[in-house]
């Protein structure tokens, strides 16, 4: 990635006899040229289907984060046939996590986008199907199963769904901070931005593991990162291993402040960021913090809108599974004679797995397992329907 007006870029302009329009212009291996490509069009001229089957699958799989992934991994390794629907990019917010040091058997820790890619080939390898840039809108039930309705207008069917949707980052609700989004603030902490900070001066909202990531990363190459958190200690908010590391590393730690302004200036080639307003939770006072760059990762909803009513949720949107929906939801919400299996929802054959299940442990190795673990109920699931209606 280049800055447009970096000589670099002016110079593949000027070869490719093009003009920069304010809109993200792609250059591909073989020199072709995309002016604001849509995920769809990047994903098929690097050789990714996003073509929806005609057949009915065993399992549908909605998103391709960890839990996705796994999931996919072990129904496709065990016979199922399996299709994977992803909106954007394989990996989830898991794969823009820069640095994941305490996943098992990687001492030295691996990146979220190269543990996503390795999970996608072996899922591949075993004969997944993956739908790339294909959105699930909407959802039905169908004697044989489930109908997925699919952005624009296509759907598919499947004897048995699996979710795994996640979340998505919430906002700061911070005006004047509009202008900066994806120049100079991030929802998020991509490592693909991480060294186009090199000698700026950043700050990260946010107090939970992701952050602490990030700033991990971003110390690396910044002048100086600055974690700014609501609470008084992160204590109750980051695994000790990383404040233990964000204190070696230098990485400030604003507490009980919150952003509430920013500013910037033009410096001729476009609106650049160079400060921020802070203000103490406490005591109200503010300050203005010099600044060239600000990453938000401050909680997240789940993507579950689309669910139909039978899917039984909380108030905020996470999916209640297992013995919750009994307890929760009572016997007009499960009026089978089995109780529904652990990552089960509401509506049996249809699944729930890693964020966007209330009570999941916001982990990657939480999410792989829960993926991996959750096969053996869709097995379960299957064989009995296929019995009920030989």
């Amino acid at each position: 990635m280049v800055a447009p007006d970096s000589a670099e870029a002016l110079a593949l302009l000027h070869e490719a006899g093009a003009e920069y329009s304010d809109a993200p212009i792609v250059r591909l291996a073989d020199g072709r040229l995309f002016d604001d490509p849509t995920n769809a069009q990047l994903a098929r001229t690097n050789g990714l289907t996003t073509d929806l089957p005609s057949d009915t699958v065993d399992l549908a799989i909605v998103g391709a984060g960890p839990g996705g992934l796994a999931a996919a991994v072990y129904a496709a390794s065990e016979g199922l046939s399996v299709l994977v629907f992803e909106r954007e990019a394989a990996g989830g917010q898991a794969g823009s996590s820069s640095l994941i040091r305490n996943y098992l058997g990687f001492s030295r820790g691996i990146s979220g986008a190269e543990l996503s890619e390795r999970a996608y080939q072996q899922a591949w390898a075993f004969g997944a199907r993956f739908a790339h840039t294909r959105e699930v809108v909407g959802m039905s039930l169908q004697p044989d199963g489930f109908r997925l309705d699919v952005a624009p207008d296509e759907h598919v069917t499947a004897r048995s769904v699996v979710l795994a949707s996640g979340v998505t980052y919430r906002r700061i609700a911070v005006p004047d901070l509009a202008p900066f989004v994806g120049s100079a603030v991030f929802y998020g902490a991509s490592a693909v931005e991480a060294k186009a900070q090199t000698g700026r001066i950043v700050h990260i909202v946010g107090g939970g593991n992701s952050a602490g990531q990030a700033a991990l990363h971003l110390v690396r190459y910044a002048a100086s990162v600055s974690l700014i958190v609501r609470g008084a200690t992160l204590a109750e908010s980051m695994s000790q291993y990383l404040i233990d590391q964000l204190l070696a590393a230098g990485v400030g730690i604003l507490s009980e402040q919150k952003v509430v302004g920013g500013g910037g200036v033009d410096d001729g080639s476009g609106l650049r960021l160079d400060h921020l307003v802070l203000r103490h939770r406490v005591t109200g006072d503010e300050v203005t913090a010099r600044s060239d760059a600000l990453f938000i990762t401050i909680g997240a909803v789940p993507h579950t809108s689309w669910l139909a009513d039978e899917i039984l949720r909380d108030q905020w949107g996470y999916v209640i599974t297992g013995n919750d929906v009994i307890s929760e939801g009572g016997r007009r919400s499960w009026p089978h004679d089995r109780a529904p299996a652990a990552l089960e929802t509401s509506v049996a054959g249809f699944f729930t797995v890693g964020d966007v299940r209330r009570g999941s442990i916001k982990r990657v190795a939480s999410a792989v397992g829960e993926g991996s673990v959750v096969v053996s109920s869709v097995h379960s699931f299957l064989a009995q329907k296929a019995a009920t209606t030989s």
